[in-house]
């Protein structure tokens, strides 16, 4: 019976110390997990993985994330994830968005955006990355290999190379802000019409940064202006299909088809076809053109589109930024040109370690 009861004190005390180990633990360590999420804007559908790294601090001149600087790219053609070091992900964006042939400065703030957008999604996960941060298409941004890079370039291959890598470098960890906020946004597209859209107008959501503002000089890019002609009795069965409250006919297409208004920049902002009144954006995707700014003709048994730009039309013009970039103007001035209100700071990884020993 002592024995028993020694045994028993003993067992107790053991399970007291364990307790009392327990609470300090968690007192120590869950303050160190705490995850502010940050909120998901109607822009853009995420998934918002609260399980890894995902807070964002102001902290003078930097942005600081807790978490790593690996970025987890789904490869979609592979179907498998892989790990690379931040910069390295935005050499091989650059090299992927933008003309290695481009001016360094535009070369610079592409590789600024790029950065921001990935940053970005360390704190909501592309939901079609399958467990990555990101996905290598223009789902994200397009990601392609450095081999695979310089293989396609070819004998223009290192010195193409070591330009992009050159303008990585020098705007290494830096990202925009917005209001001290890191941006979760920083979009970017081919060629303007003369104007980039505001966001409110593509989207529907309005995004303080991402407004209408002038891009010169992109008449010298290649698909500055397209054309688009479809069969009308095709054309007009796709419409009828697509869209049930249509009811166009081919006899009467010319008032079966409206513009019903238009953005600053000049894009359709919504378009009637007979019954139904459809967004230029989507109407944009579903028939493949280059923008939404444009106009259409009917020309015997084909309706004929013609349009200025190419892209969504929101956040930076690729081509204006090498405009700009030729006319001696620097990264941050073309950032700020094309985002407005924005600052440029550095990102830092705050990576918390908990250890059991």
């Amino acid at each position: 019976m002592w024995l028993k009861n020694k045994l028993s004190s003993i067992e107790g005390l053991i399970s007291l110390i364990f307790f009392s180990a327990l609470v300090l633990i968690s007192m120590i360590a869950i303050p160190m997990f705490v995850i502010k999420s940050s909120p998901v804007s109607a822009l853009e559908e995420a998934q918002v993985d609260n399980t890894d790294v995902n807070t964002e601090v102001k902290e003078n001149n930097f942005v600081t994330l807790t978490g790593n600087d690996v970025i987890k790219v789904h490869l979609t053609k592979e179907d498998k994830i892989i790990e690379i070091p931040l910069e390295e992900y935005v050499k091989s964006v650059v090299s992927g968005e933008m003309l290695a042939s481009f001016e360094s400065e535009a070369l610079k703030a592409q590789a600024v955006a790029a950065r921001t957008y990935v940053a970005a999604k360390k704190t909501r996960p592309c939901n079609e990355a399958k467990g990555g941060d990101v996905c290598d298409t223009t789902h994200c941004q397009v990601f392609i290999t450095k081999e695979s890079r310089l293989e396609k370039w070819g004998d223009q291959g290192n010195e193409y190379w070591a330009k992009i890598s050159e303008a990585v470098d020098a705007t290494k960890g830096m990202v925009l802000t917005y209001d001290n906020e890191l941006v979760q946004y920083p979009q970017f597209f081919s060629t303007s019409s003369g104007m980039t859209e505001n966001a409110v107008d593509v989207f529907s959501s309005a995004v303080p940064y991402l407004v209408s503002t002038e891009s010169k000089g992109e008449e010298i890019a290649p698909k500055f202006t397209s054309e688009f002609s479809f069969d009308i009795s095709k054309f007009v069965s796709n419409i009828n299909s697509k869209y049930e409250d249509a009811k166009i006919s081919e006899e009467n297409l010319q008032n079966d088809i409206e513009i019903l208004g238009r953005s600053d920049a000049g894009g359709v902002k919504e378009i009637r076809f007979g019954g139904a009144k459809v967004k230029g954006s989507d109407f944009r995707l579903a028939f493949g053109l280059s923008s939404t700014n444009f106009q259409f003709t009917i020309n015997g048994d084909k309706i004929i589109f013609n349009c200025k730009g190419y892209g969504h039309g929101v956040g930076m013009s690729q081509w204006g930024a090498n405009v700009m970039a030729k006319d001696g103007k620097g990264y941050e001035e073309i950032l700020k040109h094309y985002y407005t209100g924005i600052e440029l700071k550095e990102v830092k990884f705050n990576w918390i370690l908990f250890s059991s020993k």
